[in-house]
């Protein structure tokens, strides 16, 4: 492959690249650690000549040009919440979103789409269109660190890091050796899928987990969540207790406040009952409400309530409110607004199905 054709999707093709032009395991190393923290590839006091092998300095500017061109930005939409919503276009067309939160973090997206089908979720309303690959992953980091710091990463955004768990703990893997982020500074969220308890401890890095529970009874929750592993809420609890012991990480359980769902007194026993004892951190995020999916963000009076109990009962519980609020960018959001016309299913199923939920 010439110089000028190089394109790349995953870390493992930028290295075998790397390595027909001569590298060494220092100079991917290097290499991978200047591109994932956004810095330039001629960084550094010592000259290149002096320690990279002629060919590889030769394809070093090809090479750093087609990584910056992984994805471009299509927009950006600031929040008054410190945080930047961006819509990002990968080489084929395609796009994603990736958020940079306030507090130097930023969350990625590991799939164009989900197969899951979150109900109250924009993403999965077009299903999954494709992977993102391992190196797209790393390059929304790249990107956010050239307009802000970054010393957190979370895989919160489109997308169901489970169904793409080899270019995600790939990705993982270089942000936490040469991409100077904190192994529990790399949060791996998921619906709860059979793999990731059993390859997640087998990695050389092993990020926290974030399990998104949002019920605790399982026939709601396989409703809200109809193509999640049948796995009940005490299967998941004791997988991850598991995994939060062999880490030393706490597991952060993720809980979307929907109004008249699983905001009820219900939902309040079951949480003490499956998370007292636990090594565990309850995040309660109130729903960022979509115009068009038939569900609704509780009073922030009623959230703070829910937290305030649950903390009184045992159980910490972290209120957070999902970014981005006043831009409208719920996960998904951005991308369903630019392809046109919007998405219809969601309205089908506020039209048949609103009493399900009461």
């Amino acid at each position: 492959m010439s110089n000028s054709g190089m394109t790349f999707q995953q870390i493992s093709q930028i290295r075998n690249q790397l390595r027909c032009l001569g590298a060494q395991p220092a100079h991917e190393q290097r290499i991978l650690r200047l591109w994932s923290q956004a810095k330039p590839q001629n960084s550094g006091s010592r000259p290149l000549e002096s320690f990279m092998p002629l060919a590889l300095r030769k394809a070093l500017p090809q090479l750093s040009e087609n990584l910056s061109n992984l994805l471009r930005l299509q927009s950006s939409h600031p929040a008054e919440d410190g945080s930047v919503r961006w819509l990002l276009a990968l080489q084929d067309g395609q796009t994603v979103e990736t958020v940079g939160l306030p507090r130097d973090g930023v969350c990625v997206s590991s799939q164009v789409g989900c197969a899951v089908g979150c109900l109250f979720c924009m993403t999965g309303k077009e299903g999954l269109i494709r992977q993102v690959g391992s190196a797209e992953i790393v390059a929304q980091v790249a990107f956010a660190r050239l307009h802000r710091p970054v010393k957190k990463v979370v895989f919160m955004g489109m997308g169901e890091p489970a169904h793409n768990l080899d270019n995600v703990m790939e990705a993982i893997e270089v942000l936490g050796t040469v991409g100077n982020i904190g192994h529990k500074s790399l949060v791996f969220s998921t619906v709860g899928d059979a793999r990731v308890f059993e390859k997640l401890p087998l990695g050389l890095v092993k990020p926290a987990l974030a399990l998104s529970l949002h019920s605790t009874r399982a026939d709601l929750r396989a409703e809200l969540l109809p193509r999640a592993p049948k796995l009940s809420p005490e299967e998941l609890v004791e997988a991850a207790e598991i995994y939060a012991q062999q880490t030393g990480y706490p597991i952060q359980y993720q809980w979307t406040l929907l109004q008249g769902v699983n905001d009820t007194d219900e939902e309040i026993e079951g949480i003490v009952r499956l998370l007292k004892g636990k090594y565990a951190l309850m995040n309660m995020i109130p729903y960022n409400t979509i115009e068009d999916l038939p569900f609704k963000r509780p009073s922030w009076e009623r959230a703070a309530e829910i937290a305030r109990t649950l903390h009184k009962l045992g159980i910490l519980t972290k209120l957070r409110n999902s970014a981005g609020q006043d831009v409208e960018g719920g996960c998904g959001q951005l991308r369903a607004r630019h392809l046109q016309p919007p998405i219809e299913t969601a309205v089908h199923f506020a039209k048949a199905k609103p009493a399900t939920f009461l």
